[in-house]
């Protein structure tokens, strides 16, 4: 069974602390992946950082798991959102994020269960989903062979929405029910401002921090991580 960082971190119960990229370059993403050994995971921010999804993602990911025997994990943030009813490209961003050797990924803007089910689809293989597998490289970043990745990946590959709109909170418990989601991740500035709050200063306004809350309560609930 291939593992990782962030993976062992969460079977154990204890917080998995990270840290968040949002440059490109080999060597800035070693430096921070070395910056501490109580990073679990790191976020490689295609939405709203400077890094491409494709080649910058890729060359990201080998710059970290590279960095140590036992780099943090590497997680995507694609630039498609989780709004219902946009045509966003889900579908083959999380397969760009994924087959760059990503161990896992982060969609914004979750806004329904619907949705959670369609990203969920897109970063399991058959029968669990609909992921195609074709990348002659995925496996070799994991230091696997093809068919233990195959077997392995859907056990190991971490999927995260994102929580940060009136539409996903008014549906956050169907969200938070579906299988194979295996965090809720606030996003504090949007979950804000979208419900008409000030953003964090640098803490959240107290209406917003109630809804930072009832996310923890739902998720755990759940039996997700948040």
């Amino acid at each position: 069974m291939a593992t990782h960082k962030l993976l062992t971190a969460l079977k154990s119960s204890t917080p998995a602390l990270g840290a968040w990229l949002t440059l490109p370059g080999a060597i800035y993403a070693r430096t921070v992946a070395q910056a501490s050994p109580h990073l679990s995971w790191l976020v490689i921010d295609c939405e709203h950082g400077l890094i491409s999804l494709n080649p910058g993602a890729a060359e990201t990911i080998s710059a970290i798991e590279g960095s140590g025997p036992n780099p943090p994990s590497s997680i995507i943030r694609i630039p498609a959102t989780g709004i219902s009813g946009a045509d966003t490209g889900l579908g083959w961003q999380i397969k760009y994020a994924l087959d760059a050797g990503a161990r896992g990924i982060m969609v914004p803007m979750v806004g329904s269960a619907a949705r959670a089910k369609e990203i969920v689809a897109e970063a399991r293989f058959p029968p669990v989903g609909r992921r195609g597998f074709g990348s002659p490289y995925t496996h070799g970043i994991w230091n696997l062979s093809a068919g233990d990745y195959l077997g392995s990946a859907n056990n190991s590959v971490q999927v995260w929405c994102q929580i940060e709109s009136q539409e996903g909170m008014q549906n956050l418990e169907e969200i938070a029910a579906v299988d194979g989601i295996d965090a809720l991740f606030i996003g504090p500035y949007d979950l804000s401002i979208s419900h008409g709050l000030p953003p964090p200063s640098p803490d959240p306004h107290p209406e917003a921090e109630k809804l930072i809350q009832r996310i923890k309560e739902v998720a755990h609930k759940a039996g997700k991580r948040w």
